[in-house]
């Protein structure tokens, strides 16, 4: 590997880092790092910080100043090129002389995409694109999957004991994993658009579905509710906490047309999705995707989880396992009919972590 393409590739390292620090503080937008390089010397850094807050770039060239002119600029995004609640980051960089921009993608955006490199490259800079692409997705793997599809990016969080169970033969699951896992769990709430759930986890543990036990944003709860059944003193309705969005069917958001009443009076949104009798789940994210929401975490029971599976619409699994053994009990799965060992879904490559004294398991979900 040349000389060049190393030294590239240590820099777009460091703008990962840097783009990590925006970690669910910035969503529906990407995580962006940005390190401006002169005479082989770092002269500036910035990332993207919060939502409607200034780019990578921009932060970046206002630590670099002057220093700025005759620099490489590394970003692991292309450039925006568009007027948004920021000024396009394009323009900054042609103002302040900057000679070549490294970029680890192009935006997936398919209106923008291209746009922004296309303008330096005009302008005269040198522009490379690709040097640790796939890293580069996989850091924004929400963004990129929501660009491209126009729905939420899916992931699936359970916790289950060493066999398999998510609650005892009498339906128990408080707790089943340790304080640390449970810690781990808020965390990954917070880097989610919003948490789902059906109406048997509302009326069976009335959760709350905020960030609790870490310092991070409270998700936008959604509610997967035929029927529109749900309790009117159910602690999702409760929207000082957080946004709610309640999901019922086409005909019973037409039909129950007082229970409705009640709840937008509350702040909450009602949508109707089609039903026969269960949710068409595409549709149902197509309608949060039209909200602007980019990722969804699942923490529904099995039949909300397994519905996602069977639709193939899950792309992540986050599976805590106990060091427990119930012997009997509800499964995390129920597919009908069940899957050969030739057609089983995979999870692969798969990342194991300690939380407390549970194993996390974490990676994308492959289908066959």
């Amino acid at each position: 590997m040349k000389r060049q393409n190393l030294v590239d590739r240590e820099y777009m390292q460091r703008c990962f880092e840097l783009a990590a620090r925006g970690r669910a503080r910035v969503s529906p937008n990407p995580m962006v790092g940005c390190v401006i390089v002169r005479n082989g010397r770092i002269v500036g850094e910035g990332f993207h910080e919060r939502f409607g807050g200034a780019h990578a770039e921009a932060n970046a060239l206002r630590q670099a100043g002057g220093r700025a002119r005759g620099s490489t600029v590394y970003v692991n995004l292309e450039p925006c090129s568009h007027y948004g609640k920021t000024p396009p980051c394009v323009h900054a960089l042609l103002k302040a002389g900057v000679k070549r921009v490294v970029a680890s993608t192009r935006d997936p955006n398919p209106v923008i995409s291209g746009r922004g490199l296309a303008m330096l490259r005009r302008a005269g800079l040198k522009v490379n694109v690709g040097v640790l692409g796939s890293e580069a997705e996989k850091l924004n793997e929400h963004f990129y999957a929501f660009m491209r599809t126009g729905m939420p990016f899916v992931g699936i969080k359970i916790a289950q004991t060493l066999d398999g169970c998510i609650a005892d033969e009498r339906g128990r699951s408080k707790w089943i994993t340790s304080e640390g896992a449970r810690r781990e769990a808020h965390r990954m709430r917070a880097e989610y658009d919003a948490v789902l759930v059906g109406t048997d986890t509302i009326i069976k543990d009335n959760p709350k579905l905020s960030v609790r036990k870490v310092t991070g944003r409270n998700p936008v709860r959604v509610v997967l509710d035929p029927q529109l059944r749900c309790p009117a003193w159910s602690n999702v309705f409760n929207t000082k906490l957080a946004r709610t969005v309640i999901i019922g069917s086409q005909q019973a958001v037409r039909v129950m047309r007082k229970k409705v009443t009640e709840l937008v009076e509350r702040d909450v949104q009602v949508l109707g999705v089609e039903a026969k009798p269960d949710f068409d789940l595409r549709s149902v994210l197509q309608a949060l995707g039209a909200l602007g929401i980019s990722s969804v975490l699942v923490e529904g029971g099995r039949t909300t989880t397994s519905g996602f599976l069977k639709a193939r619409l899950a792309r992540k699994l986050h599976c805590f396992v106990a060091p427990k053994i119930f012997g009997g009990g509800l499964h995390a799965f129920a597919l009908k009919p069940g899957l050969t060992l030739a057609k089983s879904i995979l999870v692969e490559p798969v990342a194991i972590r300690i939380c407390g004294d549970d194993v996390l398991l974490e990676g994308p979900i492959q289908y066959r």
